[in-house]
């Protein structure tokens, strides 16, 4: 991460400037791959501004302040800043997760693994994610009477936890609870 700090129409201090690189070093904690912070700080009229633009990405996001101390200055600006990269982060996670949810609709994996290839025993391991959705009993008793399967993972609405519904024939069913 390069931070470069302008000084506009003052002379920049060492203290100033120490207190601006440990604070924009805060920012990390939201985002890994912040490119580039750039801070121009000017005094005007005994008007103190701060403007903040930071590359993350192939974001960019920017805030500005203005208040009579230039830490607080500082402070409110970095403060801004922050409610925006929450906001963009949140953004970013909640848009990859509706990608993935979309990707991998019915099963994110399915592979086979064989033991003992030499051997004349061979066992065949078939391993399948399922991505499961939120429903009740009835829901999943009816979603199997729908389906070719005569099973369904659900995540149980009620209890919060993954269950496995099993149809043993038109009328009856087993239900397993972990």
């Amino acid at each position: 991460m390069q931070i470069t700090i302008t000084a506009r129409h003052f002379e920049l201090t060492k203290a100033i400037r120490d207190y601006v690189e440990n604070s924009c070093l805060k920012m990390k904690k939201y985002f890994d791959q912040i490119i580039t912070i750039h801070v121009t700080l000017s005094l005007e009229n005994s008007r103190n501004l701060c403007e903040l633009s930071m590359h993350v990405g192939k974001f960019s996001v920017q805030a500005q302040a203005e208040e009579m101390d230039m830490y607080l200055t500082i402070d409110t600006a970095l403060d801004r800043l922050e409610a925006q990269i929450k906001k963009l982060k949140d953004r970013v996670s909640d848009h990859q997760k509706r990608a993935l949810k979309d990707q991998f609709s019915s099963f994110s994996r399915a592979s086979e693994i064989t033991k003992d290839k030499g051997a004349r025993a061979q066992r065949t391991i078939r391993t399948k994610r399922v991505i499961t959705e939120g429903m009740d009993v009835r829901d999943a008793m009816e979603r199997v009477d729908e389906s070719k399967e005569d099973f369904l993972i659900f995540r149980n609405i009620e209890t919060d936890r993954i269950n496995v519904l099993v149809k043993k024939d038109n009328n009856n069913y087993k239900l397993f609870e972990p």
